[in-house]
């Protein structure tokens, strides 16, 4: 009889903590789909605004992704290109690189993502019409630096292979000092001779929050009836 008191307590107990534990995690992502559709709504806003000036140079390290990430910005320069770096790229084009070349501002050197190239016009010589010189205008979206590389493959600067636009890295290995902590994904205003081709951005947050909210509250439920049913049949023998 105790055992089966026991059982029953031991039951009671395991319910009610998946209750609360399950409850407490559906609110988690209740809270985590308002944060964001918050985020998605001020991207867009960022990504749909007219071309901003970028944030002055004194403003350099106080920018976050949460501030400044996806804003529409324009600045004006003189392309590198002889320090220009090609980044492992996947796209709707298919597979190539980004190339990120540094832009000489006024404000000071900010890595320009010029867009896609495929790998067989990976040499710059291969597309000598879009290495403009002069002063050029550019337009485009502020991304944040991706230092560490990506998908757990980390960027090897000695053997020039690049997997992510780390910003600070490639500044290093290609001698420029006092680069922006951000780079700037060009838009789709085309270069001469096609290449590269800019605006490929992809604007896309991943929103599942609510089916986690649901799952969890479901589980809370089954637990809550869970509970009743073990407190009914402790009431129905006594």
């Amino acid at each position: 009889m105790s055992g089966a008191r026991g059982k029953r307590r031991f039951l009671l107990a395991l319910c009610a903590l998946g209750t609360l534990l399950f409850g407490a995690l559906g609110v988690w992502q209740v809270e985590r789909l308002a944060w964001k559709l918050d985020l998605i709504e001020r991207v867009d806003a960022r990504v749909q605004a007219p071309a901003a000036p970028i944030p002055s140079r004194s403003a350099w390290p106080e920018i976050t992704a949460q501030s400044e990430e996806y804003r529409h910005v324009a600045v004006r320069g003189t392309f590198l290109h002889d320090r220009e770096t090609l980044v492992d790229a996947l796209t709707e084009r298919g597979a190539g690189y980004w190339v990120m070349t540094p832009l000489r501002t006024a404000q000071g050197t900010i890595l320009i993502n010029r867009g896609f190239v495929p790998r067989d016009r990976a040499k710059p010589s291969s597309r000598a019409a879009g290495q403009v010189a002069g002063e050029v205008a550019i337009t485009g979206l502020l991304r944040m630096t991706e230092p560490g590389g990506r998908f757990l493959r980390p960027n090897d600067p000695a053997n020039n292979r690049w997997y992510s636009r780390d910003v600070a890295a490639i500044a290093r290995a290609r001698g420029v000092s006092g680069a922006a902590p951000f780079f700037i994904d060009a838009d789709a205003t085309p270069n001469p001779g096609g290449l590269p081709v800019g605006g490929l951005t992809v604007v896309h947050f991943r929103n599942a929050h609510l089916v986690y909210a649901l799952t969890w509250f479901g589980l809370a439920v089954l637990c809550l009836v869970g509970l009743a049913l073990v407190l009914r049949s402790r009431e129905e023998r006594g």
